[in-house]
């Protein structure tokens, strides 16, 4: 199934469940098949209608350009007027940043969980450049699509260089050289240096949960704790036993307990 954004762009879902509306923002290398995001749809399909899309740029839904985090805000306004009119929304990573970014800008949002929106708050971790997105873009339009790949690992996802090698001789390095341009939109999503958007936070008025996971870096529990001290209505908690590549048979629930709540 698709909807068409504001601009055009052809934006690809699946559908699954019967109950009020749930929407699925993914984050980085991620698209609708993703083992986690059809393992999310899953979990929350019993209790709820599951929209799981693809992103712009990724799976089956278009490209149209110039991206801006405005017209991935559009895609996500999509869904929800196809959902009729209003839903619920969890993002996971800077698919959790989308999101808020989203609810920031007044989409009708009646409940938000995001697991982990990567943000920085302190000097516990290198700190991402603050033109990231435009050394990416560059790398993009040189063709190098495998060191953007390799730039967004060691830089913002921390995996170490000797690792990042490793991976470039795996069978998988190919699918994610194949979506390496969304990570100049990642970038953009998340903002210059992954500096936490103290002001835009303030004006999410749903109910938010901000999950973070007990065996991921500290900076980004850290993280978590200051988007909810920040959130109107937030509360932040922590999932036992995750990592940033946090299960959906633990985080399903974990959101699937928040939304239900009255």
């Amino acid at each position: 199934m698709d909807v068409t954004s504001a601009d055009g762009t052809t934006i690809a879902f699946d559908r699954s469940g019967e109950g009020p509306a749930v929407i699925l923002v993914q984050g980085g290398f991620s698209d609708r098949s993703h083992p986690i995001w059809t393992g999310m749809a899953a979990a929350l399909a019993p209790h709820f209608t599951v929209y799981n899309y693809d992103r712009r740029g990724r799976g089956d839904s278009g490209d149209t350009q110039p991206y801006s985090v405005e017209r991935e805000i559009e895609d996500l306004e999509a869904i929800i007027k196809h959902a009729g009119g209003e839903a619920m929304v969890f993002g996971g990573s800077s698919g959790g940043a989308l999101a808020l970014e989203a609810a920031a800008h007044g989409l009708p949002i009646t409940k938000l969980a995001v697991y982990e929106p990567p943000y920085i708050v302190d000097d516990s971790r290198a700190p991402v450049p603050h033109d990231f997105e435009a050394q990416l873009a560059d790398l993009i339009s040189e063709g190098r699509r495998g060191d953007v790949v390799a730039r967004f690992m060691t830089e913002a996802a921390e995996v170490p260089a000797e690792m990042v090698d490793q991976m470039r001789q795996s069978p998988y390095w190919e699918g994610m050289e194949a979506v390496a341009h969304t990570l100049v939109y990642e970038a953009a999503v998340v903002g210059p240096g992954n500096q936490l958007p103290a002001e835009r936070l303030t004006r999410v008025t749903a109910p938010t949960v901000v999950m973070t996971g007990e065996n991921s870096a500290p900076w980004m529990g850290k993280g978590g704790a200051a988007v909810a001290e920040k959130l109107p209505n937030g509360e932040h908690r922590v999932l036992e036993g995750q990592a940033h590549d946090a299960s959906p048979e633990v985080l399903g629930p974990a959101v699937a307990e928040f939304f239900k709540a009255s």
